[in-house]
């Protein structure tokens, strides 16, 4: 196995920069996954180190080595492509084994291999069949099989779950995650969907418009958002957002906004430098750090219930504030809520996220900036 580096690497296309200055570290033996909305550059940057796409500028290395203009035959990796790509006129037999044949395998040789990778994938039993014989889940393996049946420096994923069904894509997700822990190969994964990047990735790169805004491993993402933007586009549903007027009083923060009621804050150095700035914060919390407010709750955003929705170990609970802006709620139970037309959310104040006017994680003391 081996690491990836990319070195001030751009790409561009007709003029159009997709990938502005990329710099990037996976290690050796990593699982890292490329999180993004479509069009964010994860797919163009996964290509680049396949050498499917040369960079306009800056380097690509691999182990070290510079692979910028190395053939993709050259750079010992294998690739899983979102449509599987497998030779319909072959038996899985023949495709998995077809990178043995392209290197000059016998064929006693490489379908032994062949046999072997299958076997381990549980789909030995399906050797002569064509892929047009199969299900996607085996279809998935025999591409996943291809890709393991020669060793690799790196492995890379292109979105290779989303052609399949709820249930098979939360199937192949914790096999994959269990081969690359028994393994312990280099992977490169690219996904739109948070829920694969969280369960699967040792460390995530959130992608937005070609720049990476935040790169730490998937829990540290969760709850210390680097960003707005990040905040939104990892959780299901995303965290609550609520613009707030901060003011100081002494050593004190308070924050005001439609439907808010909560106590004073401790100011930090963090809170000041961003109020040096502005006066006008984003205050973030999460879904399930927020429950039915009772009757001496503290800290309570108010509003009229606009949607209820049961789903069985959980209840999504949706308020509208006065301003249009909308909270929701994650609250655990098997019981069926009963919520009045004016609901009320508590929350502790320990688990709110303050972002500045630029869309920035404002850091608590003793914390490094984002």
């Amino acid at each position: 196995m081996a690491s990836v580096e990319f070195r001030n690497v751009t790409k561009s296309f007709d003029g159009l920069t997709v990938v502005p200055d990329l710099n990037l570290g996976i290690g050796d033996g990593e699982f890292v996954c490329l999180l993004g909305p479509s069009g964010c550059g994860k797919t163009t940057s996964l290509r680049m180190i396949a050498g499917l796409e040369s960079p306009t500028t800056g380097r690509v290395l691999i182990g070290g080595n510079d692979v910028t203009d190395m053939h993709p035959k050259d750079r010992q990796i294998s690739m899983v492509f979102q449509d599987y790509a497998l030779y319909p006129h072959m038996t899985l037999a023949d495709n998995i084994a077809y990178p043995l044949k392209v290197r000059g395998q016998s064929l006693a040789a490489r379908h032994a291999r062949a046999r072997e990778v299958a076997d381990i994938l549980k789909i030995g039993e399906l050797m002569d069949r064509l892929p047009s014989q199969i299900s996607g889940g085996q279809q998935q393996r025999t591409s996943l099989a291809r890709a393991l049946v020669y060793p690799s420096q790196v492995y890379l994923f292109d979105e290779p779950l989303s052609n399949l069904d709820a249930k098979l894509r939360l199937e192949a997700r914790g096999f994959l995650h269990h081969l690359q822990r028994d393994m312990g190969i280099t992977a490169v994964y690219v996904t739109h969907d948070q829920a694969e990047a969280m369960a699967l990735a040792t460390r995530v790169a959130v992608m937005d418009r070609g720049r990476i805004v935040q790169y730490a491993p998937p829990i540290e993402i969760y709850r210390r958002p680097a960003t707005t933007f990040v905040a939104n586009f990892l959780g299901n549903p995303p965290m609550n957002m609520i613009p707030v007027r901060a003011t100081v009083e002494g050593e004190a923060l308070h924050l005001a906004a439609e439907g808010l009621s909560m106590e004073a804050l401790p100011l930090s150095r963090g809170i000041r430098a961003a109020l040096a700035r502005s006066g006008e914060l984003t205050l973030g919390v999460r879904p399930e750090h927020l429950r039915i407010a009772g009757h001496d709750a503290r800290n309570v955003i108010h509003g009229r219930l606009f949607a209820n929705e049961n789903m069985g170990p959980e209840s999504l609970v949706t308020a509208e504030r006065a301003d249009g802006g909308r909270v929701t709620a994650r609250i655990f139970t098997d019981d069926h809520i009963h919520v009045e037309d004016r609901a009320g959310f508590a929350f502790d104040t320990d688990h709110l996220t303050l972002f500045d006017a630029d869309g920035l994680r404002i850091p608590g003391d003793g914390e490094t900036a984002p």
